[in-house]
């Protein structure tokens, strides 16, 4: 009988049926890995196919009544929606979800839908949904700033400014967003004579010097000579794109020579010679190359809050909408106003 055993005559053979069961093992963990992944890729196929189209308000309501998805997974596809600019998707969802789904998250899912109109430029929907938000909750801070937001865009600065009331009653620091609605009210109000529009503006920004951006891009615009005035010359960098773009006729050559910066950028620009260098690299590259190059600057504006750029100066960022929070950064481009004038003259 033992000659039919093969471990009584073979040591090995114990070695060689470990490692064999070891290969079957890994053998089909490895085949059911791949198998289970293949499933998982077309139940999430499947899935995304309902989406490529739009479903219509009577088909989406069957896929979320029917509950094989969470509700969860429907909010993040809505903010996937969301975050590819696909609103129209977005608010379908939301809007279903506030009808059939759960009642616990519909503030969650008011909010979304909200902000989502209020994302796609649909401000007067936008401002209902915040307005049931804040009757069946008052304390919500979030929908509150958005609800300023959609008035200050609406330019009802009246009522943006009753909503800082509740803001400032929960604790929020709204001094610097009353200023800044306060400054835009008498820009946007026509009924004021300019002079008196100038003197109320100068005294909200002496209180602070904050909105410096805002307030002087208005005066320059309006009245040059008052401008460079009341010009705080501490505050010049944050105004260097209105200084580079300023008409050469209305500079004022005693408060230019009290700055030294001034004196870079306008030396820079070719208008006047007061500066051989500057601590700028963009200014003392233009100084140094004078009129003898095709360049000019370029401006761009980074907010301190998000990182976000922009191509356009800004007081109120677009992305976080941060107040104050502009920082401009220069760069070296091709003036093409020069290219311009020089082909003319080559017509002649």
């Amino acid at each position: 009988m033992d000659m039919f055993f093969i471990e009584y005559r073979d040591p090995l053979f114990s070695i060689i049926i470990f490692f064999t069961l070891i290969f079957i093992i890994t053998f089909f963990s490895y085949w059911w890995g791949r198998y289970k992944r293949k499933q998982d890729s077309r139940y999430l196929n499947r899935f995304l196919r309902q989406f490529r189209a739009l479903p219509s308000k009577d088909e989406l309501k069957i896929l979320i009544s029917r509950g094989e998805f969470s509700e969860k997974s429907w909010l993040l596809l809505a903010s996937a929606y969301y975050k590819n600019g696909d609103y129209e998707k977005a608010i379908e969802i939301y809007n279903e979800l506030l009808n059939v789904g759960n009642k616990a998250n519909a503030k969650e899912t008011m909010f979304l839908l909200g902000k989502t109109y209020f994302k796609a430029g649909f401000l007067e929907r936008s401002k209902q949904i915040f307005l049931e938000i804040l009757k069946r909750s008052p304390r919500t801070p979030q929908a509150l700033h958005y609800l300023l937001l959609i008035y200050e865009y609406m330019r009802d600065y009246k009522a943006a400014k009753e909503v800082l009331e509740p803001l400032d009653e929960l604790g929020e620091d709204i001094g610097l967003e009353r200023d800044y609605l306060s400054i835009l009210e008498l820009i946007n109000d026509y009924t004021i004579d300019e002079k008196q529009k100038i003197e109320k503006i100068l005294e909200i920004y002496k209180q602070t010097h904050q909105l410096t951006q805002l307030v002087f891009e208005y005066l320059f615009r309006v009245d040059s000579k008052r401008a460079w005035e009341e010009l705080d010359l501490s505050q010049v960098e944050s105004l260097s794109e209105i200084f580079w773009r300023s008409d050469a006729q209305k500079l004022n050559l005693d408060i230019i020579a009290k700055s030294g910066f001034l004196r870079e950028l306008y030396s820079a620009r070719g208008l006047l010679e007061l500066a051989k260098s500057s601590s700028v690299f963009e200014f003392d590259v233009l100084i140094k190359l004078e009129k003898r190059a095709n360049a000019t600057l370029s401006f761009e504006y980074i907010c301190d809050s998000c990182k976000s750029v922009s191509p356009f100066v800004f007081s109120r960022c677009n992305s976080c909408h941060a107040l104050n929070t502009a920082q401009v950064e220069y760069s070296l481009s091709k003036d093409y106003s020069k290219e311009y004038c020089e082909e003319n003259n080559s017509f002649q």
